[in-house]
């Protein structure tokens, strides 16, 4: 077993081959991913998949309150502090093993109990089979902190019905298991006491056949029903509202709706990075026509423009620094934010994905 202090890797013996098992230790933190973690899974990742009694990988997370709560952006902001001129490097290294995941050539079984966001998303969401318990709580809180969903989910939130991907990375609202089962964020509901005898069961069973669908059946004799989705019940107002074409009129939408909670959402998204929602809107639409390499080569353009903006930095300072709650954004309005400059986060960069 090799073991860092924030990730650990071991091979567990099982029949006919083994399960490669990733564990996430860095609880303090909500496992948040930092560079160290994201290169050595990587390259762990990249082993595996060339190695003969490897029959599969699994991922996981120590006990704790997060599955994983997204990347560590706070360490992107400390390295801006001190002029670190490779900044985009982090979201290179991120997305090239999100890409790793998407196109990984044996099953990747991600078993996710807790806090689940942005970076958490990327390690989680592009496996082969996607398993959570009932602590799941699911969010791409980007525009939050002046970003945008990035780790390779504008491909998974353009594909979600009823345009509950757009509200889901817009608005960076959070939901549950039961909402992620009936969106298809997630394939099955395992409580997470079982999880352990989940993966002993994986590794003692020959996947001579199809690797996948015996996978598939293994997990579903621990699977349980989940409860019904709620955000779900409101897929018409969702539709009706996040088809809109600008976020402009997304908001107007909200706003002319007779429920109050959907005007809260119009309120909320106000309080938004105006730079944020744009972009975000825009890499929605574009993401419902690419395939996932197109996705994330994107991403990655998308990136590096925000590395070079003011509200990126400025949402992690409100938020996680200072935790004022009260960022500056620029421009402040949706108004200023014109199509040119818009425009010019998607076009192409020097050193692209």
């Amino acid at each position: 077993m090799q073991t860092l202090s924030e990730i650990e890797f071991e091979e567990v013996s099982g029949r006919d081959g083994q399960l490669g098992l990733i564990t996430l230790t860095r609880p303090q933190a909500l496992n948040a991913l930092n560079q160290t973690m994201i290169q050595t899974m990587y390259q762990q990742l990249n082993d595996w998949e060339g190695a003969n009694h490897i029959k599969a990988v699994v991922i996981r997370a120590a006990e704790g309150r997060a599955f994983c709560a997204g990347g560590d952006v706070r360490s992107v902001y400390e390295r801006k502090l001190k002029h670190d001129s490779n900044l985009a490097n982090f979201f290179r290294d991120e997305y090239t093993l999100n890409r790793c995941i998407h196109d990984y050539q044996k099953p990747y079984i991600a078993l996710i109990d807790g806090i689940t966001m942005g970076g958490g998303a990327g390690i989680s969401v592009h496996g082969s089979h996607r398993v959570a318990s009932d602590r799941l709580i699911f969010a791409m809180p980007e525009t939050a902190i002046g970003f945008y969903p990035d780790v390779g989910t504008t491909y998974i939130l353009a594909r979600l019905p009823h345009k509950i991907g757009y509200y889901l990375g817009l608005t960076g609202a959070r939901i549950s298991l039961s909402d992620c089962i009936a969106t298809g964020l997630i394939d099955h509901y395992v409580k997470s006491e079982q999880f352990p005898e989940l993966i002993y069961a994986l590794a003692d069973t020959s996947f001579d056949v199809n690797e996948h669908e015996t996978i598939t059946n293994i997990i579903k004799t621990f699977s349980v029903p989940a409860e019904n989705s709620t955000l779900l019940k409101q897929r018409e107002i969702i539709e009706n509202c996040f088809s809109e074409k600008t976020i402009e009129k997304i908001i107007k939408a909200l706003e002319d709706t007779s429920d109050h909670k959907w005007k809260e959402v119009a309120s909320s998204l106000r309080t938004k990075s105006p730079t944020s929602l744009k972009v975000t809107l825009r890499a929605l639409q574009e993401a419902e026509n690419l395939d996932f390499d197109e996705a994330i080569q994107m991403e990655f353009r998308l990136s590096n423009q925000f590395l070079q903006g003011h509200d990126f930095f400025e949402g992690i300072r409100a938020v996680l620094i200072d935790k004022d709650q009260t960022p500056h954004w620029k421009p402040a309005t949706l108004k200023e934010v014109t199509t040119a400059s818009i425009k010019k986060y998607f076009e192409p960069i020097e050193m692209e994905l």
